[in-house]
């Protein structure tokens, strides 16, 4: 195992990696039961979905552990499985199939552009500064994720602004706002204390930290009712409705229907530009903002990143063991596998080798037969580890010369429009977008490389999609 994954050369352990691959594990289990819930909505079964979210991410994760040797995970991206229900299917009116068949697609496009260099080459050409800041933003993506599935924030009327209405009664408007949440409920105060215990033991630089911090959560959350074994599809029920999606993408409807109309041919282009947009840069941006700051990539990765011949690198083989993993999801019937930046958790535990995503990945496999006792785990459980992570992770920030405007305001929208939008690729988005216009007004355009001008270009293209979609 020692000389697999190459423990004492990355400073790590047999026991690191496994409490690693644990944290990781309960920081992203919810997609096993969420997904499917995403998913049925379009007509697929549920406990297919379900199986198929597993098997995508035991196998995606499993080829990064083994091929890559990174700590990093795969599973259906959030967002992503958004997309493919309300966009694809509900407003666009595509059958399910259909739309595994674009997902399938995307998948074999990814693939094409890692074989030939081109992601490689993208993330080559991003500025320092804009990596530091993804790397920051990250961070603040983060621990969003962590405060909102803590519960602790509510949305509501702005207060402070009232409209006179026809009647001359006076009402609030519509204006929607953020607010922090009363503490008088039981899942408030659980992630309270466990916010509180994980920070004094990260503090105190308990081994572990994290981890004890999670599984505390956990046990505490039984006396508060929140640790309770939850309902699920049994195994055996899940597996007889697996044959429903598994190749489903290239039957009729599917693959064979997509291409039919040639009237909708430009729509479907779209759509898998779309899908496929998304996926690779929320990839990139979890390999940046997470890799840099750890090493995980290392600077022997980076000068590799420049031989165009095999895959010769770490980052190399993590890019392509990303790509194939989204057609495999596709084949088995879910949505986009991507890249999951709750890997920053397991990161965040000291995790440095693939071994963090074998572990991961059997974790994955016993799940499919014990999915009520992975239910029962609270999202409170789990939210105070994703905030210590990314208070971890705005260290990244310092790097940034925030005195040059020029070079400040790019940063700003990469960083904090990725929690504010919910979306990494959006941040990357809006980062390029403003690092373009502050070179090309400071008349230093010449500093941005053409890679940059393309993406933004594209990034530009896929607005004005989605907004036609």
């Amino acid at each position: 195992m020692e000389k697999f994954f190459k423990l004492k050369q990355h400073n790590t352990s047999v026991k690191t990696e496994i409490i690693a691959g644990l944290t990781t594990f309960f920081a992203m289990a919810y997609i096993i039961v969420v997904n499917p819930s995403m998913l049925s909505q379009t007509g697929m079964p549920w406990g297919a979905v379900f199986l198929s979210t597993i098997i995508a991410s035991m196998i995606g994760t499993l080829i990064m552990g083994l091929f890559a040797n990174v700590p990093y995970t795969q599973a259906p991206g959030m967002g992503l499985n958004a997309f493919f229900t309300f966009t694809v299917c509900f407003g666009l009116g595509f059958k399910w199939q259909e739309a595994l068949a674009m997902v399938f697609i995307c998948g074999l496009f990814n693939i094409l552009i890692t074989v030939t260099k081109i992601r490689k080459l993208l993330i080559k050409s991003i500025p320092v500064s804009l990596q530091h800041a993804i790397g920051g933003g990250i961070g603040i993506f983060i621990a969003y994720i962590g405060i909102k599935n803590a519960g602790l924030l509510t949305f509501t009327a702005d207060p402070g602004k009232y409209t006179l209405s026809e009647s001359g009664t006076v009402v609030a408007n519509s204006s929607i706002v953020p607010a922090i949440v009363n503490f008088n409920t039981p899942s408030t105060w659980l992630v309270l204390i466990g916010l509180v215990l994980t920070v004094i033991l990260v503090v105190l630089n308990v081994r572990g930290a994290i981890f004890i911090g999670i599984v505390a959560t956990i046990i505490l959350g039984i006396p508060f009712g929140l640790t309770s074994v939850g309902d699920s599809i049994s195994f055996t029920e899940a597996l007889k409705q697996l044959p429903e999606t598994i190749g489903a993408a290239f039957g009729n409807p599917g693959i064979i229907s997509l291409f039919n109309d040639p009237s909708k041919i430009p729509l479907v282009l779209m759509t898998i530009f779309a899908f496929s947009l998304s996926d690779m840069f929320d990839t990139i941006g979890t390999f940046i903002g997470t890799g840099r700051k750890t090493n995980i990539f290392s600077e022997e990765d980076e000068k590799a990143l420049e031989d165009s011949k095999g895959f010769k690198s770490k980052m190399d083989k993590a890019l392509f063991s990303d790509a194939i993993a989204t057609s495999i999801g596709a084949i088995f019937g879910t949505s986009n596998t991507t890249t999951y930046v709750e890997s920053a958790a397991g990161i965040g535990a000291g995790g440095r080798t693939g071994l963090t995503s074998v572990v991961v990945s059997i974790l994955f496999l016993l799940s499919a037969f014990f999915a009520p006792f992975i239910a029962a785990v609270p999202s409170v459980a789990t939210a105070p580890a994703l905030i210590i992570v990314g208070i971890m992770m705005l260290s990244s920030f310092k790097e940034i010369n925030w005195e040059d405007i020029s070079e400040a305001v790019p940063a700003f929208f990469a960083g904090i429009f990725m929690a504010l939008c919910y979306s990494i690729s959006y941040g990357i988005a809006a980062g390029f977008i403003f690092y373009c216009i502050t070179k090309v007004v400071t008349k230093k355009s010449k500093d941005i490389h053409p890679i940059i001008w393309v993406a933004t270009g594209l990034f530009v293209l896929n607005f004005i999609i989605l907004a036609i979609l």
